[in-house]
């Protein structure tokens, strides 16, 4: 078992250089001969743990997903007023660049279209999201906090108003006014679709 454990620590030691080379590089730009030079380690002790690069690629989207799905869940949160409001503020939080470098995001999202595992793993990101959502908006249904007829429904709209929001404002600096003024106009849009009764 410690044999494991240390795998799995190497594994991420190389994916988080892996990210930071990619962060300064670009994800087209960096290799693993890049990221050993990085680590001051030799390339075969990467290659010891990463058949290749497209192997060390997709630990680093798993690395990206589960940081990203991290700043959105809730869990010990027990009112569910309290819930529902938190989970409407992460998403529309830029606390996620904070972890998660834009250009990395969108280097490692433009591969869905050349390859299926990575469409596979973003897409059970994104439903997994969708659920979480809709899980918390059935809980205030149940207590009367919303009014609405159908949770997966809304849940569904309010993602697709958040990723179009994330694609678009990632064109405006995050201290703009104008950035400032649609990030709330478009998380109002978002709470005004719960019907709110409190």
């Amino acid at each position: 078992m410690g044999r494991k454990s240390l795998k799995t620590e190497r594994q991420k030691e190389i994916i988080k250089a892996f990210y930071e080379v990619a962060k300064m590089e670009g994800l087209e730009n960096t290799s693993v001969a890049k990221v050993a030079k990085y680590r001051g380690i030799n390339t075969s002790l990467i290659l010891h743990y990463f058949d290749s690069k497209d192997e060390l690629i997709f630990g680093l989207i798993n690395y990206i997903l589960e940081n990203y799905k991290s700043l959105y869940t809730t869990n010990n949160i027990e009112s569910i007023e309290v819930k529902l409001k938190m989970t409407m503020d992460n998403l529309f939080s830029r606390d996620w660049n904070k972890l998660i470098d834009d250009g990395v995001f969108y280097s490692c999202y433009t591969l869905i279209f050349r390859d299926k595992n990575i469409k596979e793993a973003f897409k059970e990101l994104h439903d997994s999201l969708r659920d979480y959502l809709a899980d918390v908006i059935s809980e205030a249904k149940k207590e009367n906090i919303v009014d609405i007829d159908d949770p997966r429904e809304t849940a569904e709209l309010i993602f697709v108003l958040v990723e179009g929001a994330y694609y678009y404002l990632s064109l405006f600096d995050t201290n703009d006014p104008t950035y400032l003024n649609k990030v709330g106009r478009y998380k109002k849009a978002a709470i005004n679709m719960l019907n709110l009764k409190v």
